[in-house]
């Protein structure tokens, strides 16, 4: 898999442990992001490595370990709406 700055991507499975994207990194417990949130690639590091920023911090994750996140699809717009009345 490859990715771009600005992809969406998402945990596989969870990680024993998170390592931050700080000028000093630190390993962080894997509880802090859950497998359905998604995470925005902020950055490219060398060895298939990505910045990835998700709600409660930034980590360096392998890309064997992400997968795309599905985009949600658009509201049809012959279904009813909860907006209508």
């Amino acid at each position: 898999m490859t990715a771009s700055i600005g992809d969406r991507l998402r945990l596989k499975q969870q990680l024993p442990y998170l390592k931050t994207a700080d000028p000093m990194p630190m390993l962080r417990p894997s509880d802090l992001v859950s497998l359905d949130e998604v995470g925005e690639v902020v950055g490219l590091h060398p060895l298939d490595t990505v910045a990835v920023r998700f709600r409660r911090g930034t980590y360096l994750i392998s890309l064997d370990q992400l997968e795309a996140a599905n985009q949600d699809k658009p509201v049809d717009q012959d279904e009813p709406s909860d907006l209508e009345e």
